[in-house]
């Protein structure tokens, strides 16, 4: 398993680094210091794992995570317990408090890895079980496509949906429709994605169109043309 070390600390990379020397399983891909330098190394590396620090110089470990193209298993590593308190709304993510002893960083390994074994962290991006880093102000989502139920265009951003929650991304829906599996998500209009497994049913709609109605009792239209796709799509 290939680890990142992002932390703008050289010393604390370096205790990481030594750290790790004891778990021969993990390869220590590369070390990043600020923002830019660590989403560079994660869209470049594809690492794993990164053992992220969450304050960094211009910037956080929640900046590398909304900005990063690739969205590997994350440890955050802090000096503040505040932060593993409240910030984290999906237990997908662990955290380190400094300083980090090597009990501490055996037990959340070994974590991520039992984890690893029924959800590799190098899937491919467009696995339904694959994870997506989203922040809303201090709460942070980590949640995988399959939970997302619906995508909507809101202004300039779309709104992702999960379970009882939802959260805007600051993405166009193209951007966002290109990432997700087209047998599981279907762009019902102009302003629409859906997850197929959360709709509840289909009513017919003005002009050849239908009405979606999900699970949550949300309603989605589909033009004609766009209904005749998802009727081909789940052949009715």
């Amino acid at each position: 398993m290939k680890i990142l070390i992002v932390d703008d600390s050289r010393f604390a990379r370096k205790e990481l680094a030594g750290l790790l020397q004891h778990f021969p399983q993990y390869s220590i891909a590369g070390e990043a210091s600020d923002v830019q330098t660590a989403i560079t190394a994660i869209n470049q590396l594809r690492p794993d794992l990164v053992l992220l620090d969450i304050n960094l110089a211009e910037g956080s470990g929640f900046d590398v995570l909304e900005h990063s193209e690739h969205t590997p298993g994350v440890i955050f590593t802090t000096a503040y317990e505040e932060h593993a308190v409240h910030v984290f709304e999906s237990n997908a993510l662990d955290y380190l408090l400094k300083p980090i002893t090597r009990d501490r960083l055996d037990a959340a390994l070994g974590k991520l890895a039992r984890r690893a074994q029924h959800v590799p962290f190098n899937q491919p991006e467009k696995s339904l079980d694959a994870h997506i880093f989203i922040r809303e102000g201090e709460r942070c989502h980590f949640i995988k496509l399959r939970e997302i139920s619906r995508i909507a265009v809101e202004g300039n951003y779309v709104r992702l949906f999960f379970g009882a929650l939802s959260a805007p991304v600051l993405r166009p829906l193209n951007y966002l429709e290109a990432r997700l599996d087209p047998e599981t998500f279907f762009r019902a209009n102009r302003q629409e994605i859906i997850n197929l497994n959360f709709i509840d049913r289909i009513e017919p709609w003005i002009g050849d169109g239908v009405m979606i109605i999900m699970q949550d009792c949300t309603e989605v239209i589909a033009s004609r043309r766009h209904a005749r796709e998802l009727k081909q799509h789940m052949e009715f």
